[in-house]
């Protein structure tokens, strides 16, 4: 009998295919979207993750300041890091994988013949560490370049693309402000920061070379701490505020002049703003899916309206009323269930498109498009039910003298 219904119920669709269509127009734009809006949602989280991670592994970021702020704008009023500062974490505090002192300033440098506006770092070679850098050709500093304040550097992907094009620019010359220093490594492209600024637009000197022929001072703006695999993060903030506050002379009274900023605290912060975001577009999306099923009880308590006399015929021959009432029900269902399955096809089809234009992974989720397709089957049944009802109450007698 389910099987004879389910093809009446076919045949009923196909008689009015474009009427059927219309139908579940509602429902394929619910699916469609909710879909959409979740698979970019995820994408977009794993995106977010991704840039953090690519700041550094376990890093925390200390600058001065109660404030964060640009790491070359300090704080207002207080006072910048020394290397030495960076040296007494790695050696007093338990849990620390390396720490790299940080100055940056933003110069315009000249190579072959071309210039460009670019972000000039000094550091040491465990900035590469605590970074996640990796070299693409080339080597780091020497222990002797670093303790010199030689003129040597390393570049970003993006400098070398806009300075020398397909040229090899290992060994070339760099010129930045006043002064040349020698291409001896060249980084690992990064992409895009999740701040959205670029990564490898940067050309790396020792510390002493970017204080001394740069900014003509000993600021360290920013102390890069990577911590150990297992590490107590919230342990070690606090032996790092304990630490600081003693070596720049804070009384118990005073505020903290510096502030400590966790990557895999600021990944959760927005990883859970992308989540909320998702779930709000997705429901918002849902909404659709609630007109959809509106339109398939509109569209079939008209059916009922058009088809009374077949319907008294039916009932007049003995078929009984939970068998009407199947029929109908089944045939919204179908009407649902096929909206859903097509909104899943187009869904795919959007999300990968739209993955690609905005660069973001695309993460097929089955268990949203099942979710999805069962939320719309389920109204169906919630949608069909009423003109199913109405159908088999009908009386006999008075169906079959429905003109």
């Amino acid at each position: 009998m389910l099987l004879n219904t389910l093809f009446l119920a076919l045949r009923s669709i196909r008689r009015n295919l474009l009427r059927s269509f219309l139908t579940i127009l509602g429902i394929v734009i619910g699916v469609s979207a909710v879909i959409t809006m979740v698979t970019l949602g995820k994408g977009a989280t794993a995106a977010v993750q991704a840039q953090i991670s690519g700041l550094g592994s376990n890093l925390l970021q200390i600058r001065p300041g109660q404030r964060m702020g640009p790491p070359s704008g300090g704080g207002a009023g207080a006072p910048s890091f020394k290397e030495s500062d960076a040296e007494a974490i790695l050696a007093q505090i338990g849990g620390v994988a390396t720490v790299a002192p940080e100055g940056r300033s933003g110069a315009t440098v000249v190579a072959n013949g071309k210039n460009w506006s670019t972000s000039v770092i000094g550091s040491s070679n465990a900035w590469f560490q605590t970074g996640n850098w990796t070299l693409a050709a080339g080597r780091e500093f020497s222990e002797a370049e670093l303790q010199a304040g030689a003129a040597v550097c390393v570049i970003g992907e993006t400098l070398r693309r806009e300075l020398f094009g397909a040229k090899d620019a290992l060994g070339e010359q760099l010129r930045i402000k006043q002064f040349s220093c020698t291409i001896i490594g060249l980084l690992t492209s990064k992409g895009q920061a999740a701040m959205g600024n670029d990564q490898d637009d940067t050309v790396v000197v020792p510390l002493r070379t970017l204080q001394r022929r740069v900014t003509g001072n000993q600021r360290v703006s920013t102390l890069l701490v990577s911590m150990q695999d297992g590490s107590d993060s919230a342990r070690l903030k606090a032996s790092l505020r304990e630490l600081l506050r003693e070596r720049r002379k804070l009384s118990p009274v005073d505020d903290d002049n510096f502030n400590v900023l966790d990557t895999q605290q600021l990944a959760q912060t927005l990883s859970g703003t992308t989540q909320v975001l998702t779930a709000l577009l997705g429901a918002v999306a849902a909404v659709s899916l609630l007109v959809g099923g509106i339109g398939i009880m509109n569209i079939m308590l008209v059916s009922v309206t058009e088809r009374t006399r077949e319907i008294g015929l039916r009932l007049a021959i003995g078929a009984r009323e939970h068998e009407v009432l199947l029929q109908f029900l089944i045939e919204a269902v179908v009407l649902a269930a096929l909206g859903g399955l097509v909104g899943i096809v187009l869904a795919t089809v959007a999300s990968v498109l739209l993955a690609d234009l905005m660069q973001l992974p695309f993460l097929f989720d089955p268990t949203i498009n099942l979710q999805s397709f069962l939320f719309s089957a389920g109204i169906g049944v919630l949608f069909g039910y009423f003109p199913a009802r109405r159908a088999a109450q009908l009386d006999p007698i008075e169906a079959l003298r429905h003109e």
